[in-house]
């Protein structure tokens, strides 16, 4: 079936987008008289993993930072509603294989230079380019030429053969592979444009970013604060409310949930375990609690000795997952703040499903766990090994990590410890070497309102071996053939249908286990007008004025 073109984006794309708009927030436009569109907010923030680099930015973090100082061809309202940004128009071909794209004129990054085509096909290029070891580069595996940059010896210039530049507000896109999700795709983080100074020094650059987005980079005081001041020459769909952001940074969430009670802290997207019964009542904060998108797993990596992906390791993965008591966790640990994962998903995402074949892996059930174990132990014995299940201490996991491991050591009868790693960035370097031998604390928040954005990054082959966020390096060829087929789907009702089929591939295997739909849940102190967390997970910091 042919599908029309359309500026923006495709049919079947707008139906997921739109899909998703009924999960925003009634206040996220509060607003008062007395509030200051000069005043800067001061937000809950963690060290970032890297330097700030758009492409080499995957994790919270540095996520939030990068994301108020880029803006890409496109961007999301708070509900995740698509609109163009420095995109004029992102037009495709019938099958969904060439995208001709117009850029709007007059965008400036923050350092005077324009932003053209260039920035954004060099952009790519230069992150496409496997010796560059950035992050997300599985992330333009689809566009033609990235297999060519992945071999030794590659030029350091080198460019994608699929990105055609017509002149500083044209450029056109080959894909690999037909692709519905693009013109969404393009609004990560991943896709920003890069100005020429990034080039002459990406390590000073990563300290000092220059972008074009609703904030210009002030100041970085590792692991103290990260400083952001409006730009006042932002052209964009979704400007800035208020004069600024100030990340603070903290190493343990219990601080800065006493800080926003003292009026020292504006606003936490998160809670304190020890606070989860008690914050929507707590008179000297302002509670925030929804539903939300993201999800919290437990990763275990496919290289780790009687957990690969065979018939001992399936039935070990499929015994880790009974022997955890979810309803119970989410209920007395989290407070009600979570919901009990059944699918790989999130309730607010198209495509859900509570009725995957196979998600009873997913429900506590200690006798068939002990079983499940049995048989393993009948294929290769695992003996006393100590299970680590690794966390990051300065996120306020130690109570759920306990009761995780006391859940499974109760259920299994086998040796398991909640074992903390002191910050999320030395966790997330540990990771990235694959020196961890263990399980470790997984979450995702969606970077466009997709299915395949929950599915693609963290299972895809492509996105294994450090070129992406499938961190335990899971590999299954019918599982990628499926997002194949799913992207190229005439509609967003066949393409989900299909990954709901990749989904069950997933239950069997269990690359990582899921666990539960985190709740859009924080606080923000008195005073402070406009909190809310949009459909990423993300607080709206556009539009909170104080």
């Amino acid at each position: 079936m042919k599908k029309s073109k359309i500026t923006m984006i495709t049919a079947a794309v707008a139906a997921a987008v739109m899909a998703l708009g009924a999960c925003g927030s009634a206040n996220s436009s509060s607003s008062s008289s007395s509030a200051s569109t000069d005043a800067v907010i001061t937000a809950y923030g963690s060290e970032p993993e890297n330097p700030l680099i758009p492409a080499n930015t995957n994790e919270n973090g540095g996520g939030r930072v990068i994301q108020m100082l880029f803006a890409g061809l496109v961007g999301f309202d708070a509900n995740g509603n698509a609109k163009n940004e420095v995109a004029k128009s992102i037009k495709a071909n019938d099958d969904n294989t060439q995208y001709s794209i117009e850029l709007n004129s007059g965008w400036k990054f923050t350092d005077g230079t324009p932003v053209t085509s260039e920035s954004f096909t060099k952009a790519w290029s230069y992150s496409a380019i496997a010796s560059h070891q950035m992050l997300n580069n599985s992330w333009y595996a689809n566009i033609k030429g990235y297999d060519a940059l992945q071999q030794d010896g590659v030029a350091d210039d080198a460019q994608l053969e699929g990105l055609k530049v017509q002149d500083d507000t044209h450029f056109t896109v080959e894909l690999t592979e037909a692709s519905s999700t693009f013109p969404i795709q393009v609004g990560y983080v991943a896709f920003s444009p890069l100005p020429e100074s990034f080039y002459k020094d990406p390590k000073a650059f990563g300290e000092n970013p220059v972008g074009n987005g609703q904030y210009k980079f002030s100041k970085w005081t590792h692991n103290q604060s990260i400083e952001l001041v409006k730009n006042p020459d932002y052209k964009g769909s979704f400007p800035a409310k208020n004069g600024g952001i100030t990340f603070k940074i903290y190493s343990d969430v219990e601080s800065a949930y006493a800080d926003v009670q003292a009026g020292n802290l504006d606003v936490l997207d998160t809670v304190p375990a020890s606070a989860t019964s008690t914050f929507e009542s707590d008179s000297s904060v302002q509670p925030y609690n929804k539903p939300g998108a993201a999800i919290q797993t437990l990763i275990i990596p496919t290289t780790l000795e009687h957990f690969g992906i065979n018939d001992e390791g399936r039935l070990r993965r499929a015994a880790i997952s009974r022997a955890i008591n979810r309803e119970q966790i989410t209920d007395k640990v989290l407070g009600g703040t979570g919901v009990p994962a059944v699918d790989f998903l999130s309730p607010q995402t198209p495509g859900y499903s509570e009725d995957l074949k196979g998600n009873d892996v997913l429900k506590y059930n200690a006798d068939e766990a002990k079983k499940l174990w049995a048989q393993a132990d009948a294929i290769s014995p695992y003996g006393d090994t100590q299970l680590n299940l690794y966390y990051n201490a300065d996120g306020g996991h130690k109570e759920i990590f306990e009761a995780y491991a006391n859940s499974i050591k109760n259920a299994l009868g086998i040796n398991v410890a909640a074992t903390p790693i002191a910050t999320f960035q030395e966790m997330r370097q540990e990771v990235n070497n694959r020196t961890l031998k263990g399980a470790w604390r997984g979450g995702w928040m969606p970077d466009y309102p997709s299915a395949e954005n929950y599915l693609k990054p963290l299972y895809g082959s492509a996105a294994a071996d450090g070129n992406g966020a499938n961190d335990g390096d899971y590999k299954n060829p019918e599982f990628d053939a499926l997002l194949v087929k799913a992207a190229a789907a005439s509609s967003t009702d066949d393409a989900n249908k299909i990954y709901q089929q990749a989904e069950e591939i997933l239950l069997k295997d269990l690359p990582v286990i899921p666990i539960y739909n985190k709740k859009n849940v924080g606080v923000s102190a008195q005073g402070v007008k406009g909190f809310a967390i949009t459909w990423n997970s993300y607080p709206d910091f556009l539009n909170i004025t104080k």
